[in-house]
């Protein structure tokens, strides 16, 4: 799915608007409607509700939000935040026909007007919308702290006030929402973890904006969904044999990280790769065999051995980054042409060596967590400034960057892919060595990088989604991804 900057949004009302066609008060109308239909499912009627609006046309939805539930028996109490100016055409609307229903309207006029807000109460925040450009300030910025500080139950609409859809909004004043009531499509600014205390649960409702906009608007940024993915995975003849599905060579573990090794060995294997070879000590060959019998060994004392022969490589995992290390991963990007993994300590190698960038085979495929990125192209400020460095990188560099997270980015010739599979029973020391795992023996099975990457990384996310059948958000372990992973596929043939 696209993902539209602020500008876009509003080209699309207006295209909706024109070509359903609809008038502007209808289509908020529309939208209103959604947001109670949604909370009528919710909240008992005994419930009181404080809406509090600005004077745009979020402000907007909100009183037309007030009109109805006043309309279904629900306490509700207005209040408008007054700088002087008139308002949208659409708010003075609304608010002639919430003045038809109740007197229970009030006009701030400053931090004297604060209502007290008990913690039992429902707040609706559509004071500011997808259109701020600025950071709140003074009684605007005074009263989102005091919405903050109440303890109450808020549902933002659209965006929570005070966040920026597309931009960083770190630092500023915004409204830290427990749910957020977004139109149509996910905004950028919900990927983003910096803002993860701002828009709590986010729901996205249909209001049916006219379809073909997508098809007229270009973007560089669009979320990974199950049917896109479920496209690019390929069938297998019925008389393949394993030398048709690749062999992959993992570099990785060391002497106390023998895990790592076995993950990413066990990740290969399940995820389709003919054959899998691990080069690691060979105090650690009884453990990966034990694991994983079906994996093949090359013993870390004696280098790496015969590397033309593999269709691909992962090395990082649990390696190291002593001089030994250091020299092993120089020899495998100075003799291995293909594309290849790049993750953990094999990133650290790179930020300590980082003329050997250079080096890296076109079609590579690099999994930094974002200290690891800042570390290798320099601190970044925030999460948009991250991601659009990460961009700009695999522009002027021939990999791909997957920048790990809740929402993990994929990087790629100057676009950017967030993933929308996986929770937070990820948040555990090994699931980095599974993706890594995933994502080379797809490049194994020649699928090209991109596609590697997409598929891995959202396979990996559908795994850990499918494996809270048994387990807990805090019981996931890595090896559970693994043993999912099968799953995960039929999941997506089968959708």
């Amino acid at each position: 799915m696209k993902i539209l900057s602020a500008q876009q949004i509003q080209q699309w009302d207006a295209f909706t608007i024109q070509n359903e066609p609809i008038e502007s008060i209808q289509l908020m109308e529309r939208a209103a409607a959604k947001c109670v239909e949604w909370m009528e499912e919710r909240f008992y009627i005994t419930k009181k509700f404080n809406v509090f609006c600005g004077k745009g046309n979020n402000g907007g939805d909100g009183l037309a939000i007030a009109r109805m539930m006043i309309a279904k028996g629900y306490t509700v109490t207005v209040y408008i935040l007054e700088f002087g100016a008139i308002g949208t055409n659409d708010f003075q609307t609304n608010l002639q026909h919430l003045h038809l229903v109740t007197k229970d309207i009030h006009f701030i006029q400053s931090e004297n007007f604060f209502p007290v807000i008990s913690k039992d109460d429902i707040v609706i925040d559509a004071l500011f919308g997808s259109g701020l450009n600025r950071p709140l300030q003074d009684m605007s910025a005074a009263l989102v702290q005091h919405i903050n500080q109440s303890n109450a139950t808020i549902i933002s609409i659209d965006v929570p006030s005070g966040l920026s859809i597309d931009k960083s909004s770190k630092n500023y004043p915004a409204v830290c929402a427990n749910t957020t009531l977004t139109f149509q499509i996910p905004k950028l600014c919900f990927f983003m973890a910096e803002n993860a205390e701002n828009f709590g649960e986010v729901h996205v409702l249909n209001i049916e904006l006219h379809k073909t906009f997508l098809e007229t608007v270009n973007t560089n940024v669009e979320t990974l969904e199950n049917n896109f993915i479920a496209e690019l995975i390929k069938p297998r003849k019925s008389f393949a044999h394993k030398g048709n599905f690749g062999h992959t060579l993992i570099v990785a573990g060391n002497v106390g990280k023998t895990g790592a090794a076995i993950m990413c060995s066990g990740a290969v294997l399940r995820t389709g790769c003919g054959l899998v070879t691990t080069n690691l000590p060979s105090a650690s060959m009884n453990a990966l065999h034990a694991s994983f019998p079906e994996a093949m060994i090359q013993l870390r004392e004696n280098g790496v051995t015969d590397i033309e022969k593999f269709s691909a490589i992962a090395v990082g995992p649990g390696l190291g980054i002593d001089e030994s290390s250091q020299q092993l991963f120089k020899q495998i990007v100075q003799s291995f042409f293909k594309s290849m993994v790049i993750d953990a300590d094999a990133l650290t190698i790179l930020s300590l060596q980082k003329d050997w960038l250079k080096l890296i085979p076109a079609g590579s495929i690099l999994t930094p967590h974002p200290k690891e990125f800042d570390r290798l192209f320099g601190v970044c400020e925030n999460d948009f400034e991250r991601m659009e460095k990460a961009v700009e990188l695999s522009k002027q560099y021939s990999f791909i960057i997957v920048l790990k997270g809740h929402h993990t980015l994929i990087a790629s010739n100057g676009r950017a892919y967030f993933n929308t599979s996986g929770n937070v029973g990820l948040a555990k020391g090994g699931s980095g060595d599974v993706l890594t795992g995933m994502i080379v023996s797809l490049l194994a099975q020649q699928y090209n990088s991109l596609h590697a990457a997409l598929i891995g990384v959202y396979l990996h996310g559908l795994a850990a989604d499918l494996a809270l059948e048994q387990q807990s958000y805090e019981s996931l372990l890595a090896t559970d991804v693994i043993q999912t992973i099968g799953k995960a596929f039929n999941f997506l043939r089968e959708s």
